[in-house]
């Protein structure tokens, strides 16, 4: 259901602490700078849908800064895509720095230092959502965090649109119906990302790329067979093995590295999603898993806590 926290009744002199208890809760811990904390004002609103948030935040100026402090207990990493609606957003990590204004988005990840500022009143919209969820999606989700998107045109416009649309049919839908379309928010947002010119010429050539991303699509739409190995995916792709190794080299992965890794990520979406009904072994097994203890073992060493306890913590937190 939707939730709403505002400073408005809260005491003046409270108004700062109170500000930082919401986004702790709302995001992840973070340090705040308030220009005036005497006078602040803010309300944030959030919307559940299945493993995906979506928020909108006015505030008065602020300074946020994830530092090294805040994760330091394991969990599993988190993104944050954030929609400047009004005024100039200031976003800095790993070395890059953006300046996003109004009609752009970008990406920020919760397990590496950074600072979010802006200087006059803002408006913003924000997705949260986990690493695993878009890594099913796309590899190496990290490289597209600290560039700046432009939420006007294409897929990226539609993934904007939808956003905006989804506060306006939320009490409409059911739980299973919200969770069925933040998982199509997020395949729009991949869609988005893969789209970008940036992304398909960073680090090799387009061609390359574009190999690269047969290569991802090939892999997700076979996952769920057990024998996927060099030879299938070249073969599906129409390049030979060799090129296939030398392709991946850029990605500092090997194949079976990179299809282990997407099995996992598909089936803890799939133990987090509460209208899938499947026992843990019939999840494992459709994502390509032949044994369940050996898939057990895998999930744990990845997410630190067993498939079981992975669904028990999605039924608790529903």
């Amino acid at each position: 259901m939707k939730t709403t926290i505002t400073t408005k009744d809260i005491d003046i002199a409270g108004r700062s602490r109170h500000w930082h208890e919401a986004i702790g809760r709302a995001y992840f811990p973070l340090d705040l700078t308030f220009r005036s904390p005497e006078a602040f004002d803010g309300e944030l609103s959030m919307w559940q849908l299945g493993e995906v948030s979506l928020s909108r935040l006015t505030s008065d100026a602020l300074l946020y800064r994830r530092l090294p402090k805040h994760f330091q207990q394991p969990g599993p990493e988190e993104f944050l895509v954030t929609l400047p609606a009004k005024s100039e957003v200031r976003f800095s990590q790993g070395g890059k720095e953006v300046r996003a204004a109004p009609g752009s988005f970008f990406i920020e990840r919760s397990h590496e230092p950074y600072e979010f500022s802006h200087a006059e009143h803002a408006d913003l919209w924000v997705m949260k959502l986990s690493s695993a969820m878009l890594g099913t999606r796309l590899r190496a989700p990290g490289r597209f965090c600290s560039l700046e998107f432009d939420a006007t045109n294409g897929a990226n416009g539609l993934f904007v649109d939808m956003i905006h649309l989804i506060p306006q049919r939320y009490d409409a839908m059911t739980e299973e119906t919200r969770s069925t379309v933040g998982r199509q928010l997020v395949d729009l947002l991949a869609l988005a990302l893969q789209s970008d010119e940036r992304v398909l010429t960073s680090g090799a050539s387009s061609v390359r790329a574009a190999h690269l991303g047969r290569i991802e699509a090939f892999v997700r739409r076979h996952i769920a067979n057990p024998d996927l190995g060099p030879d299938e995916v070249a073969a599906g792709c129409g390049i030979s093995v060799r090129y296939l190794h030398e392709l991946l080299r850029d990605t500092n992965q090997t194949l079976g590295q990179w299809i282990r890794d997407q099995r996992l990520a598909a089936a803890y979406e799939d133990l987090r999603n509460s209208a899938d009904g499947r026992s843990i072994g019939e999840i494992a097994y459709a994502r390509g898993f032949t044994d369940q203890a050996q898939f057990s073992r895998a999930f744990r060493n990845r997410y630190g806590i067993t498939p079981t306890e992975a669904r028990i913590g999605q039924r608790g937190e529903g």
